[in-house]
């Protein structure tokens, strides 16, 4: 059946307000000629979507800069809390922040990202660039190595081939030959490990979290600087307290 133009249109439309607000996401605020030469449109037809967000109260205007509006923060909460695995999750991942220090963090994989659900910061973390929200690269993150070890081949051949395996840093796992050793490991010893491999001095250990049907939800994670996540005994120790942790919450899913 072909396409009707109408549908096409609405289609074309709500991707364009998808970008608009993505840019003004990344601008971190923008004026209306801004957002059109971000999006090569024509100035008054920027205006024209501006206003409908505007409108609709999805951004908001101070002076002639545009913004992401405080609604999405409903949104988001909403999403954070949408099933009762993301729920769950929450106090352990602050729990294991209180506990090393660290950065911890509850990881989930949404259209072949790994997506942070629950983040908390402990007493000497380091504020790294991530936020609740933020979208990272499968194949370059302990969490989504994790994920993608314990996900059906089918799903891991559909995210390898639509975000690829890019390099982010001099340690990122580029070939899918290297990524399939390392699920087979992550596999084996239940653990993942990532060593700067998406931001240089960080690095991250993470362990899956499944459901009572054994299917992976999401993976729980500490994070910090190189120098202190390394070492056996440090990370036999960090692994120790990450898989005490997503037993509970696994037997807290089974067991509402």
């Amino acid at each position: 059946m072909a396409i009707r133009t109408t549908d096409q249109s609405n289609v074309k439309t709500i991707d364009r307000t998808a970008r608009i607000l993505e840019t003004l996401k990344e601008l971190d605020g923008a004026r209306v000629s801004e957002v059109a030469d971000e999006l090569d449109l024509a100035n008054s037809t920027a205006h024209r979507y501006l206003s409908s967000l505007k409108k609709n109260e999805f951004i908001t205007q101070e002076g002639d800069f545009y913004y992401v509006g405080l609604r999405f923060l409903e949104l988001a909460d909403s999403a954070q809390n949408r099933t009762e695995v993301y729920k769950l999750a929450k106090p352990k991942v602050e729990q294991l922040a209180q506990e090393t220090g660290e950065r911890a963090e509850f990881i989930v994989e949404e259209h072949g990202y790994a997506v942070f659900v629950h983040r908390a910061i402990g007493e000497t973390a380091v504020r790294a660039n991530s936020h609740q929200g933020k979208r990272i690269p499968m194949h370059a993150t302990s969490a989504g190595k994790v994920i993608l070890a314990h996900s059906p081949e089918r799903k891991v051949e559909e995210i390898i081939e639509c975000r690829g395996l890019p390099e982010l840093t001099s340690e990122t796992i580029t070939t899918r030959e290297e990524l399939d050793e390392e699920l087979e490991e992550i596999r084996e010893k239940g653990v993942g490990f990532a060593e700067e491999e998406y931001i240089q001095g960080l690095s991250t250990v993470s362990v899956p979290v499944k459901g009572s049907s054994g299917a992976i939800q999401g993976s729980l994670g500490i994070s910090g600087p190189s120098g202190r996540m390394s070492g056996d005994n440090f990370k036999r120790e960090i692994q120790n307290l990450l898989v005490g942790a997503a037993n509970e919450l696994e037997i807290n899913i089974a067991y509402p």
